[in-house]
């Protein structure tokens, strides 16, 4: 009886040790990347054993950043961004129901989520990764604040073939830094983010142009950069 408990403690010993190696790799570098700009996204990092050239990447802070172009993304991609804790819960819904009617596929991914799998985690889907996708969801909408999630989005979302960022893809498409975009070209650069590796900020095709209009009209009806103005605060 003794051996038997003994040998339990072990093993609930070894469990306690798993548990902590885990926090302690992931939430390690979530606490580091809440303070320092980080100087390569997973994402990049999986591109750049893929491929021949490097991805440009420019990290600047939000306040080089034109508030139009952190109005956009929001505007594109997730309207309740100042809202939610992390997830959705109406988008999730709505684009279940979507695919289950057999309606084009949709995704509802958050702001957060987008930080969350291209920071930290590798391309592609799996079970797998959707769980540690959120996991690290949970724990960014935890340490950090809305303003930096923002800002690291900004700064790694690709916007372009091998252009992360909205320097690299400002100064690429529009020969300008990300602090002078005007409003028409921060919502050309967020009408790419559906397929940047396809689209192109600097030569669009009529669906781009479509979608460049819908996100200048919904940054108009959101009220302008003055939505963000909790988010953006330092």
């Amino acid at each position: 009886m003794g051996r038997r408990r003994r040998n339990r403690c072990r093993g609930w010993c070894w469990f306690g040790w798993a548990v902590l190696l885990v926090l302690a790799l992931t939430l390690v570098p979530v606490l580091a990347w809440r303070w320092l700009p980080p100087p390569v996204s997973a994402v990049m990092f999986h591109r750049a054993l893929g491929e021949s050239a490097r991805p440009a990447y420019t990290w600047v802070p939000m306040e080089e950043i034109a508030p139009a172009a952190a109005l956009a993304v929001v505007a594109a991609e997730d309207q309740r961004f100042p809202e939610h804790h992390g997830f959705d819960v109406d988008s999730i819904k709505a684009a279940w129901r979507n695919n289950a009617e057999g309606g084009r596929l949709r995704g509802a991914s958050t702001i957060t989520q987008q930080v969350a799998k291209n920071l930290f985690l590798w391309e592609g889907r799996s079970y797998l990764r959707k769980g540690l996708e959120a996991w690290y969801t949970l724990w960014l909408e935890l340490v950090w604040s809305k303003r930096r999630i923002l800002e690291v989005y900004l700064n790694i979302a690709e916007m372009g073939d091998e252009v992360f960022g909205v320097e690299a893809a400002s100064r690429r498409f529009f020969g300008k830094p990300a602090s002078a975009l005007s409003n028409g070209q921060a919502a050309m650069l967020a009408a790419v983010l559906p397929n940047p590796r396809i689209y192109r900020a600097d030569a669009p095709v009529p669906a781009v142009l479509r979608r460049r209009d819908w996100v200048l009209r919904q940054m108009r009806q959101l009220g302008g950069t003055s939505y963000l103005d909790g988010v953006l605060s330092p």
